[in-house]
């Protein structure tokens, strides 16, 4: 799928965007990950994301004006909320948190994986290295959830969706499509995520000094493992979501003239369609990749 050779700008913790479980958060009635209710569950499928920044109205303005996206706010506590849907169906939310002075803090896209059990993830994790940055919680129709941090660092989210995970369908235009994990050590964090979502792990050719591997569950692609840029050794480890797109060079034009930056030039990716790395006008980095109906994220073994 995604080799990653990109120059982005570290990712702090979530954690230090003021990210915490507090009753302001508490109170926020967000909506649910399916509606209506499937009794579909895939373990280690990334099925939401939560972007953080500290001016949910320019990130409405930019995310609304780059793939069409509609909001919706959320009322409830003292914090803004808003989720985003695509032609009716939801595709992520947006969480407004003041970023932490003496510039530590960068918005970030925060992924949400599926599991069946949180508060048993969260005992597997840590027993595997890993942090708990936010504790478990129950948020009304969302589900359960805990925010982490891998044995490296990079954070991620738990879900134990209230109304079970989307399908294993392509997605249109306009949704999240895949997620690449990059990390100083792609053997270790496989073994780390093996244990935590029960993936396979599939190992691809990638150039010298490099690596590259897939996880996989029931048969489906769900992520990539990457080994850091070689001109970035000083890069923290994060995940890094995609958007799926009809074509990249005429998103990057949106991006463009909406105040975003392109951090990774377009270029072709194994699959044969463009993807480039972008970043809105805040600064919170995502990916943006082409995808046919032709292709297929299931995994021949």
């Amino acid at each position: 799928m995604i080799s990653q050779r990109y120059c982005v700008r570290a990712l702090p913790a979530l954690l230090a965007l003021g990210l915490t479980a507090s009753p302001a958060m508490a109170s926020v009635r967000v909506p649910a990950v399916v509606a209506p209710a499937s009794g579909e569950h895939h373990p280690g499928k990334a099925i939401f994301a939560e972007l953080v920044t500290p001016d949910i109205n320019a990130a409405k303005r930019f995310y609304g004006g780059v793939f069409g996206w509609q909001f919706v706010d959320v009322p409830g506590g003292n914090a803004d909320y808003a989720e985003a849907y695509d032609d009716g169906a939801p595709v992520g939310g947006i969480v407004q948190r003041a970023m932490p002075a003496g510039g530590h803090g960068q918005p970030a896209w925060l992924n949400f994986f599926a599991v069946a059990d949180v508060d048993a993830a969260v005992r597997t994790a840590t027993q595997a290295g890993g942090r708990v940055l936010v504790a478990p919680h129950d948020l009304a129709d969302r589900g359960r959830e805990a925010v982490l941090a891998d044995a490296q660092g990079a954070v991620f989210a738990v879900l134990a969706s209230g109304s079970g995970d989307p399908p294993d369908v392509l997605v249109a235009p306009g949704d999240f499509i895949w997620r690449s994990l990059i990390t100083k050590d792609p053997a270790a964090a496989g073994n780390f995520y093996k244990s935590l979502f029960g993936y396979e792990l599939f190992t691809l050719p990638a150039s010298p000094g490099e690596t590259h591997m897939l996880f996989a569950t029931e048969n489906y692609a769900r992520a990539s493992d990457n080994s850091m840029p070689v001109a970035r050794p000083d890069m923290r480890p994060h995940w890094l979501a995609f958007v799926r797109v009809d074509g990249v060079l005429k998103t990057l034009e949106k991006v463009r003239a909406l105040g975003g930056k392109i951090l990774v030039e377009p270029r072709v990716d194994r699959h044969g369609g463009l993807i480039a790395v972008v970043a809105d006008p805040l600064g919170a980095p995502f990916g943006l990749m082409e995808w046919t109906a032709d292709d297929s994220n299931q995994v021949t073994k």
